[in-house]
């Protein structure tokens, strides 16, 4: 009897799976993956970037990123250059929304200034990097709307199409790891014109407080100019306790200086 009820309802899960339009599963996957990761309220992190060219030469950053949970709206996230003197105090500020575009500023210590980077420029990269401004933005579910396009064991993948017209990308294709939290394995760009700009990687996870999964190395293949970034991250707090204080254009020159 037990097992006979047991297949109904595996049954009936899948029915109701099947019965749900790509887009609607798409849509389902983002916000179990939002979910996944509600309740960390704050983090502090180290990074050491790596740029890499196209003839395999390399030059190393040192950084540090605070980000502030917010549920109302999208996070906020301060990254600031410790290393090289010639990026040393080079900070930027991002203010992700759900609707509408980003606000991001970037203070340049070698002429004391706070420079808005106007949503024309988002898709610009990032110091020098294979990341772009928009990138750093957090992940709302908001920002795109969805494709539920194959399921590979564990992996889910989801066509993500950002609603923001000034976006520097027709679409992203994810995989997300529903057997971890949900955890994306692998964003895949599209450029304006459809092509395939980049590929991001996440590997090395850890989990932090039984719930948070964090990759310690992130690897941005640039497949139209042959150049790579990777971010190797160390040290994750969680336990900062940070406030929206920590995030103003005060704090963004205060942590260049």
């Amino acid at each position: 009897m037990k097992s006979s009820i047991i297949s109904i309802l595996v049954f009936l899960v899948a029915s109701i799976a099947f019965g749900q339009s790509p887009e609607e599963r798409g849509l389902q996957i983002a916000k179990a993956a939002e979910k996944a990761d509600l309740g960390f309220k704050s983090s502090i992190v180290e990074l050491k970037m790596t740029l890499k060219n196209k003839n395999g030469q390399t030059s190393e950053r040192s950084l540090s990123t605070r980000t502030l949970e917010l549920t109302e709206d999208g996070d906020k996230s301060l990254i600031v250059f410790n290393s090289p003197k010639d990026v040393k105090g080079t900070s930027t500020l991002t203010f992700t929304h759900k609707v509408g575009s980003d606000d991001q500023w970037l203070y340049l210590p070698s002429i004391k200034r706070v420079k808005r980077i106007s949503s024309n420029n988002k898709s610009g990269p990032f110091v020098g990097s294979e990341f772009a401004y928009e990138d750093l933005s957090s992940q709302e579910v908001e920002k795109y709307s969805y494709k539920f396009l194959e399921e590979k064991g564990s992996i889910l993948v989801v066509e993500q199409d950002p609603v923001d017209p000034k976006s520097g990308y027709t679409r992203r294709i994810v995989s997300y790891n529903k057997d971890k939290g949900y955890r994306i394995e692998k964003v895949e760009f599209y450029d304006r014109k459809n092509a395939l700009l980049k590929t991001l990687s996440y590997s090395d996870y850890k989990q932090y407080k039984n719930k948070f999964w964090r990759a310690n190395v992130f690897k941005m293949v640039n497949h139209q100019s042959g150049k790579e970034t990777i971010l190797n991250f160390s040290d994750y707090n969680f336990d900062a306790d940070l406030s929206e204080d920590d995030f103003s254009q005060v704090a963004l020159q205060r942590a260049g200086n």
